[in-house]
């Protein structure tokens, strides 16, 4: 509903559309510096696995060998090319918006956003799903680092050698993904919701 103001000229009396209001959003503190590392490194977390699958999907050779590589090398590049490329990048988008809980746009969403820009964005609806975000890649991580990883790399197919260490060191930083991820979402809770 817009309001309108009521403007006198020349003795006449004429409604007029009041300028929009600024949004009024709650002062909330600035992010910590911790918790703007934090977020930057959760950024940084995705980068390595992304570009090893890229490579892996436009068929660079990484190690695989017999039927898995029979397999993946029937579509790549191919439908497998646009998979890891895309899984790639919705990787590195999910932890892109940890920056939102360190950043205004996470408190106002940008302007340019069709239906919700410029809205103030409810704390909650920014905490939730990061913190179940979290508590999942968290989970995930804890599992591969008490077994899965060693379990998939113990199968004949699977790269060995140097190719096992590069895998491996492109894969590993993901483990630090939840944690950091539940550290900067308590961080904004705090902030937004206040001690309580």
């Amino acid at each position: 509903m817009s309001k309108l103001m009521l403007t006198v000229r020349n003795g006449a009396h004429r409604a007029t559309p009041a300028a929009p209001a600024a949004l009024v959003v709650p002062a909330v503190p600035p992010a910590r510096r911790w918790a703007e590392i934090a977020a930057r490194a959760t950024v940084l977390t995705t980068v390595p696995s992304g570009l090893w699958r890229i490579a892996f999907g436009f068929g660079v050779p990484v190690g695989f060998t017999g039927a898995t590589a029979a397999a993946y090398g029937a579509h790549q590049p191919g439908w497998g090319t646009a998979y890891c490329v895309a899984l790639s990048v919705l990787a590195e988008a999910l932890a892109f918006l940890t920056l939102g809980l360190v950043r205004p746009w996470g408190q106002v969403t940008p302007p340019w956003i069709p239906l919700i820009g410029g809205r103030r964005v409810r704390p909650l609806a920014a905490i939730v799903p990061a913190a179940l975000g979290s508590l999942i890649i968290t989970a995930l991580g804890m599992a591969a680092l008490a077994g899965g990883w060693a379990r998939n790399m113990a199968e004949p197919d699977s790269p060995h050698g140097f190719a096992m260490v590069v895998m491996t060191l492109a894969y590993l930083p993901l483990v630090a993904w939840g944690p950091l991820l539940g550290a900067v979402t308590v961080d904004y809770a705090r902030r937004t919701l206040g001690r309580r």
